[in-house]
């Protein structure tokens, strides 16, 4: 049962600012599910390695399905890797459009770990500028602004909260956990690809 969108929201934002802590940063696993056995996941990584880790009391899993560069638009609020820059802007190796529920999630910009000096910015659009069959868009965060390119090879996927059920075999995750006093790992969000999505994070 998908829990009503206020807790969802508060479980999220409690995550990310509990994953923004300097002391413990979060850790972030990319892999397989192998399964899901009452509040533990086994994971298995794309180094081979098998993880478990405990679902988090804050737990929130959301669902990655497949979107459009069209689906972009000024006033969402959205998520994008970025790796190096061109003419000015940072281009972008993927976006995740947040539903309004999700709106502040990780909002700021800051160094990630899909690339090597990838970038991520969690910010809202403010306006959409289209280049050919690119786009501009330009976003703001508390504190600063980017402007992002997105290419017909950037990957754009919508993501939503979903059912704990959906964390299946053989389903596609990007975790993120937080390491606990006695060294296990608590998965605090678990980004699921639905109908064989990849998280693109």
């Amino acid at each position: 049962m998908i829990r009503p969108i206020a807790a969802v929201l508060l479980a999220a934002l409690s995550a990310a600012a509990a994953a923004q802590t300097p002391a413990n940063p979060p850790v972030r696993i990319r892999g397989t599910v192998e399964s899901l056995d009452g509040q533990i996941l086994t994971v298995k990584a794309r180094n081979g390695e098998s993880i478990k880790l405990k679902l988090a009391e804050t737990f929130v899993a959301i669902g990655t399905t497949k979107a459009s560069i069209d689906d972009i638009a000024s006033g969402k609020f959205i998520g994008t890797t970025t790796v190096g820059q061109r003419e000015g802007s940072l281009v972008a190796e993927e976006v995740h459009i947040f539903p309004e529920s999700m709106r502040g999630i990780g909002e700021g910009h800051y160094d990630w770990d899909l690339r090597p000096d990838s970038k991520m910015t969690n910010a809202n659009v403010a306006n959409v500028v289209k280049m050919a069959n690119d786009r501009v868009m330009t976003v703001q965060y508390k504190g600063g602004e980017k402007k992002i390119l997105v290419t017909p090879k950037t990957v754009v996927v919508s993501v939503a909260p979903t059912e704990r059920s959906q964390l299946k075999p053989g389903a596609q995750a990007f975790i993120i956990a937080q390491r606990q006093p006695d060294g296990a790992l608590a998965a605090l969000r678990v980004y699921v690809g639905l109908h064989g999505q990849v998280p693109p994070m």
